[in-house]
């Protein structure tokens, strides 16, 4: 079992500079206590992340880490000019010295697409085009693509990844026809959501990886050459209790924040286009066990019983969230590394 983080860096109700700092601190003492990547969403216009442009951020992390992997979790690349991401890939696989994974998607979010002139139907096509001219892009001098959405004819590419023959792709999916695609791809993989949702998720993507053979860029950390994970928050105290105090507040901002631009545009509960299914509550995340909060034995003894039930080789934690603040979220930290991971490192 691996173990790595997960941030939307949302907004966390003090200045935008302090919130990027005490990211970095984060960053730095998760570094030094062995985690095996942090990954960064992207969203826009929306508290929900406040780094909008994950590249930008990256270049901070890489030198802020020296061991650590990293990347976005993911690339919305329907977003972004192919040829210009190339680039982006190389520079930040060079600046982190080869510690760049980079997870690719389409946007879950029709919102957001929005907003930038893409429509939500159309997005796994574009998605899907430009992730074919990217992956051509990243291992040739001069690039010749021709697809629906991209063109390209003759292009020099001056920029190589540090990584050969590329960093490793992710993809995250909240559905069955995403997580069929990342096995179909070979890509690494990780899920959300209830017990059911990513217990389906998991199974398809592990169908399709079988039917596959192997995955496209196999990496000897996890078993079978390919991560296969699932996102969960997790609050860590001395107590249940003391977990609960700041769990709970944190976890409720962040679900405001995750349906901020539903709420603004006067739709309530979950859709089935969203396809992220979760919890209306504190309470209710810890029902479904996407929330996992308390003591070190208490937050160990359900990450056990989920991985064994799931069959993951990859728990992404989210640990810092919401409100949280610093100290809650090094301490979080500091117990979850010390008196959890250790064990969990065995599974």
């Amino acid at each position: 079992m691996k173990i790595g983080l997960f941030d939307h860096v949302e907004h966390g109700d003090r200045p935008l500079t302090t919130l990027f700092d005490e990211r970095l601190r984060f960053a730095e003492a998760a570094d030094a206590a062995g985690f095996y990547c942090l990954h960064v969403a992207e969203h826009h216009a929306t508290p929900l992340n406040m780094v909008p442009v994950p590249g930008v951020y990256l270049g901070a992390l890489a030198r802020a880490t020296k061991q650590m992997r990293m990347g976005p979790l993911v690339y919305l690349l329907p977003l972004y000019s192919p040829l210009r991401l190339i680039e982006e890939i190389c520079m930040l696989d060079h600046l982190s010295y080869g510690r760049l994974d980079v997870g690719v998607g389409r946007g879950v979010s029709p919102y957001e697409l929005k907003f930038h002139k893409v429509e939500h139907d159309q997005s796994r096509e574009i998605f899907a085009d430009a992730f074919k001219c990217i992956s051509a892009g990243l291992v040739t001098d001069k690039l010749t693509y021709t697809g629906e959405h991209f063109v390209y004819e003759n292009v020099p590419i001056a920029l190589r990844p540090l990584q050969q023959p590329h960093p490793p792709f992710w993809y995250g999916s909240s559905n069955e026809i995403g997580s069929t695609f990342a096995g179909d791809e070979g890509l690494h993989f990780v899920t959300l959501g209830p017990m059911a949702t990513a217990k389906a998720n998991i199974d398809a993507y592990k169908a399709a990886l079988k039917k596959r053979g192997a995955p496209a860029q196999p990496k000897a950390a996890f078993a079978g050459g390919a991560a296969i994970g699932v996102q969960r928050h997790i609050f860590v105290a001395d107590t249940d209790a003391e977990a609960v105090r700041f769990g709970k507040p944190a976890m409720d901002q962040h679900l405001a924040h995750l349906n901020w631009l539903r709420t603004m545009h006067g739709q309530t509960g979950l859709t089935s286009r969203l396809n992220v299914p979760r919890g209306a509550n504190f309470e209710a995340c810890v029902a479904d066990r996407t929330v996992i909060v308390g003591s070190p034995a208490t937050v160990r003894a359900e990450i056990e019983r989920q991985a064994e039930e799931l069959g993951i080789n990859y728990l992404l934690t989210y640990l810092f969230l919401g409100n949280m603040s610093l100290p809650d979220a090094l301490r979080s930290l500091q117990l979850f590394t010390t008196e959890v991971m250790p064990h969990l490192e065995k599974l």
